[in-house]
């Protein structure tokens, strides 16, 4: 399991290829100078939702478990770039098979 640290106070914690996407996506978004929501939650009992308010002037961290990075499924990365643009901003959407 990795880890991301959102402006060293809220953790959240994602297997390594999930948080590998994540970061595809937020770091471009964040290239770009742009701003957007991010809410993600976990499953286990008690059950909770975290939303937060990206922007380049706030630190986040990626803390990966696994040494190597994980091979990048472009379908996700344009899932997960959707839901980043949209009003409800970005949420972890499940993997879709790899484009052949």
């Amino acid at each position: 399991m990795g880890t991301l640290t959102y402006d060293s106070t809220i953790t959240a914690e994602f297997d390594d290829r999930t948080l590998t996407h994540l970061q595809v996506v937020i770091w471009s978004k964040l290239r770009r100078g742009e701003h957007f929501a991010f809410t993600f939650g976990d499953e286990a009992p008690p059950a909770q939702r975290t939303s937060v308010w990206c922007s380049p002037t706030i630190p986040m961290v990626f803390q990966f478990e696994l040494a190597e990075p994980t091979e990048l499924n472009t379908r996700w990365l344009e899932l997960l770039t959707k839901s980043a643009n949209s009003a409800a901003g970005l949420r972890a959407v499940p993997e879709p098979e790899a484009a052949s």
